[in-house]
C-alpha cells in the first residue's frame, strides 16, 4: 500500500516546491528573483528562523519578503519600482500568506476570510485583529502601493506580511513624504530598473492582544534603492544620489525626520542594530554602476 502511494507523495512534494510562496531560496520560484538586483537577495541575514516569501498574487510573483514569524513582521521587502503618478488606492482587501501556515494552496496570497480565523494563521503571522484596537499605530507598507503601477502589483502590497506597525504621525508624515520624494526622483532620473529594499529594526517592544505579545513594533525604518542606469546629465546634487542611496528614520511621534545617507553608511548602522553578520550587503557588489566611459574619463562623471 505504501509503495502505491509513493508517486502521489512525490507529486505532492514537487507541487509544494513549485507553487509554495515560502521558499528555501528566492531562486526556487521562477521570476521571483526578478525583484532583486542581479537576482541576489541582501546578504548577511543569519537567523535561520526567518522565512523567505515570494509574494505571489494572481499567479505571478510580485516582490519578495524576508519574514520573521516569531515577531510577525517582515524584516524587509524587496521590489522593483514602477513609474507611477503616485495616486493612492485604498480599496484593496487585506490579505494573508497561507504558505506560512500550511503547504496546500496554489502559492497565492489570499484575502482574510470573514468570521473565525483558525489559530494556525495567528501562530505564524499577524492578523487584522492585531491592528484593530491599537490607536497609536497604523499598518505601514514596506513595499508601498504608490511605488507600483498596475492594479495587481498594487493589490499585492496589501498583505500583512508586507506591513509593520508604524506610529501614525510618522507613517502619514515624514515616511510618506520620503516615499513620495523617492517616487519623483526615480521617475525623473532613473532610466533603467530601480530596485528597492525597505526594512526595519526592532528593540523588543510588542503590540499585545489577549495578554500575549503579538506583533513587534519597529524602532527604525530603513530603505535603500539601486538604479545603475540613470540620467548622467542630471544636476550634480541629484547625480550624487545615484546609482544607490539609503535612508533611515525613527518610528516615533517626534524626532522622526528622515536621514538620507549612502548605502554603506546604512549598512554600518544595520550591522550594529539587527541580527546580521559582518558580510551584510544590501545590493550585490554594492550596486556598482557600469560606466559607459573608458577608465581615464570615469572620474568626470
Amino acid at each position: 500500500m505504501e509503495i502505491l502511494q509513493l508517486p502521489l507523495v512525490c507529486a505532492l512534494i514537487i507541487s509544494s516546491l513549485t507553487s509554495a510562496t515560502v521558499v528555501q531560496d528566492f531562486n526556487h520560484v521562477e521570476r521571483c528573483k526578478d525583484s532583486l538586483y542581479m537576482g541576489t537577495p541582501p546578504r548577511g541575514f543569519v537567523d535561520t528562523k526567518l522565512k523567505k516569501i515570494c509574494q505571489r498574487y494572481a499567479d505571478k510573483p510580485r516582490y519578495v519578503t524576508l519574514y520573521d514569524p516569531s515577531k510577525r513582521i517582515p524584516v524587509y521587502s524587496a521590489y522593483t519600482f514602477k513609474k507611477t503618478e503616485g495616486d493612492r488606492r485604498v480599496d484593496y482587501p487585506w490579505m494573508y500568506e497561507p504558505q506560512l501556515a500550511e503547504l496546500d494552496g496554489n502559492g497565492n496570497m489570499l484575502p482574510f476570510p470573514t468570521g473565525y480565523l483558525h489559530m494556525k494563521f495567528e501562530d505564524s503571522q499577524a492578523v487584522l485583529d492585531d491592528y484593530s484596537d491599537v490607536v497609536l499605530y497604523e499598518r505601514g507598507h514596506l513595499n508601498p502601493d504608490q511605488h507600483q503601477s498596475s492594479p495587481h502589483d498594487r493589490a499585492a502590497t496589501y498583505t500583512l506580511t508586507n506591513v509593520v506597525p508604524e506610529i501614525r504621525e510618522f507613517n502619514i508624515g515624514p515616511w510618506r513624504e520620503y516615499e513620495e520624494r523617492i517616487r519623483v526622483r526615480l521617475n525623473n532620473f532613473c532610466r533603467g530598473t530601480a530596485y528597492i529594499v525597505t526594512g526595519v529594526t526592532t528593540r523588543g517592544n510588542m503590540i499585545r492582544r489577549n495578554n500575549q505579545n503579538r506583533v513587534a513594533i519597529p524602532e527604525d525604518v530603513w530603505s535603500a534603492y539601486c538604479c545603475t542606469e540613470y540620467d548622467r546629465n542630471a544636476p550634480h546634487d541629484v547625480r550624487v544620489l545615484f546609482p544607490s542611496h539609503g535612508a533611515l528614520a525613527k518610528n516615533a511621534k517626534e524626532g522622526n525626520s528622515i536621514h538620507e545617507m549612502t548605502v554603506l553608511e546604512l549598512e554600518m548602522f544595520l550591522r550594529n542594530n539587527i541580527e546580521v553578520d559582518t558580510n551584510l550587503q544590501i545590493f550585490y557588489d554594492n550596486c556598482v554602476s557600469p560606466s559607459p566611459l573608458p577608465l581615464y574619463l570615469q572620474h568626470t562623471i
